[in-house]
């Protein structure tokens, strides 16, 4: 039987899953996806790449939104507390242009897991369909100096495929994979990982749906 503070670490793990937002799955061998969970139009997959032993996560949904309204809730950090579940912290590091940005997040880890930081940069990369567009969110580890009150991640590398299905309708195919840094047990990560997304992409859909 599981006992509680394993229960608590694999809690604090599945809202660490979706502070690691993001990364795609072209980076590794195709492998078959494993459907985790299916609720609310969100569909959760995971499977384990050809390398390493952290799994992928794969998450295709469909919003009632508009491409405008889902850049701006993207771009907008300060408030990303209201949906990215266990988001400590974000702060804005440098604004490169309208469409790319680089910010500093930390996540807050139960003990005995140290907190982690991440510092990334997000890029809503030029459409090549009128219908479609991505955006990528890449880690940048060596950004700033390592401070010694977390583990800083590694490397985090996201993509997000959208679809405009019409002018109020948006399908979404994204993709993450994450290496958290420090020394977590790989089946501790792996355990958690569908979690944090679907909870994360919930509360999203509610927040560009709701109506103004």
């Amino acid at each position: 039987m599981m006992s509680r503070r394993t229960k608590y670490i694999l809690n604090g793990l599945c809202l660490f899953s979706c502070f690691l937002f993001f990364s795609p799955t072209w980076l590794y061998a195709q492998g078959k996806w494993e459907l985790k969970r299916d609720e609310n139009g969100i569909e959760v997959y995971s499977r384990t790449p050809l390398t390493g032993n952290l799994k992928e996560i794969h998450v295709v949904c469909e919003f009632n939104t508009t491409k405008t309204k889902l850049i701006a809730a993207l771009k907008d950090i300060d408030h990303y507390n209201d949906w990215v579940y266990s988001t400590k912290e974000n702060n804005m590091l440098k604004i490169v242009s309208p469409d790319q940005f680089i910010y500093h997040s930390v996540s807050k880890l139960p003990w005995p897991l140290k907190d982690r930081d991440l510092i990334v940069e997000l890029s809503v990369l030029p459409a090549e369909k009128h219908e479609q567009f991505q955006i990528q969110v890449k880690s940048l580890p060596d950004y700033l100096p390592r401070d010694k009150k977390y583990v800083r991640v590694p490397y985090s590398l996201a993509l997000w495929n959208v679809t405009v299905k019409n002018e109020n309708t948006l399908k979404i195919d994204y993709t993450f994979s994450v290496d958290p840094g420090g020394s977590i047990p790989a089946w501790l990560v792996n355990s958690t990982l569908p979690i944090g997304p679907y909870n994360s992409f919930h509360k999203l859909k509610m927040l560009l749906e709701r109506p103004l």
